[in-house]
């Protein structure tokens, strides 16, 4: 039985948040999702404190990132324990190349340890996140989908998929008939390597989503949803930007989308209350996927 099936919302006493502001959430299908790296000053500041916040606001699953051999600095089972506790579920996990950064947690630093142990705290997914400026060659763009099919291969030996997180440079141009984006989905196993797609990163390269999504179906499982300010394109909370989530959620279904998370990078108020506003938004509109 999948832990989600028996442990009980009242366990923490949580039940009445679902009816001061979250109780259209009708079922844990519904689960709200956050990539934790939107609250990185809070969570080194006081991780437990930090969890507990997010699950008072109704969040349920997580992306998390920085594994470097300890989660957050806690033992594996330690970090299973603040998860059981606090009713949380870590769905993906982002990562690192290690190409030019080879420290642990990184594709290229023992990634058969790394997989080992977010297999054990459950995760899903294990995405590799970024390339680092300096990691921006032609030569090493040239490598990459060797190095993701060879990690996919070892994350499905233990039942989790392996996907690409973009930001905006992916869609410059990487010869005279593609871009690095193309280059990746076209060099790589369509079922060892997927793409979690991030919106705002895409709509700042200015790229209509759904072009891809009919380019390469099925090859988007997760997302990362954030809104971009007019004319600044700086970050905003979900709904107080510029981006058409309906349209791009209207075609979810084309993009193989299985999980999403909301993703803030940096915030003109407290970042607690940027996330209160978009998760308001996100319950008014009902975006979620069951």
């Amino acid at each position: 039985m999948h832990r989600k099936d028996f442990i009980k919302l009242s366990s923490l006493g949580f039940l009445g948040l679902y009816s001061c502001g979250i109780s259209n959430l009708k079922n844990k299908e519904k689960a709200l999702a956050i990539q934790l790296y939107t609250i990185r000053d809070a969570i080194s500041e006081n991780l437990e404190q930090a969890l507990e916040k997010l699950a008072s606001l109704g969040f349920k699953e997580l992306e998390i990132y920085g594994y470097n051999g300890t989660f957050f600095g806690k033992s594996r089972n330690e970090f299973k324990v603040l998860l059981h506790n606090l009713d949380l579920k870590v769905i993906s996990s982002h990562h690192t190349t290690g190409i030019l950064h080879n420290n642990k947690g990184t594709l290229l630093n023992n990634w058969e340890k790394t997989v080992e142990d977010l297999h054990f705290i459950g995760s899903e997914y294990m995405v590799c996140s970024y390339l680092f400026p300096e990691e921006r060659t032609v030569d090493n763009y040239k490598k990459l989908p060797g190095l993701f099919d060879k990690s996919g291969e070892i994350t499905k030996s233990a039942g989790i998929q392996f996907a690409y997180h973009n930001h905006d440079f992916e869609f410059e141009k990487f010869d005279e008939t593609q871009n690095i984006y193309d280059f990746i989905l076209n060099n790589t196993s369509s079922d060892l390597v997927k793409m979690e797609l991030d919106l705002y990163w895409i709509a700042k390269a200015g790229i209509d989503p759904l072009t891809y999504f009919e380019k390469y179906p099925q090859r988007f499982p997760l997302w990362h949803v954030k809104d971009m300010k007019a004319g600044t394109k700086n970050f905003a909370e979900i709904g107080n930007g510029t981006i058409d989530f309906k349209r791009i959620f209207n075609a979810k279904e084309k993009a193989g989308l299985q999980h999403w998370f909301l993703e803030q990078d940096s915030s003109d108020k407290d970042m607690f209350e940027s996330i209160r506003i978009s998760r308001d938004f996100i319950t008014k509109n009902d975006f979620f996927l069951k």
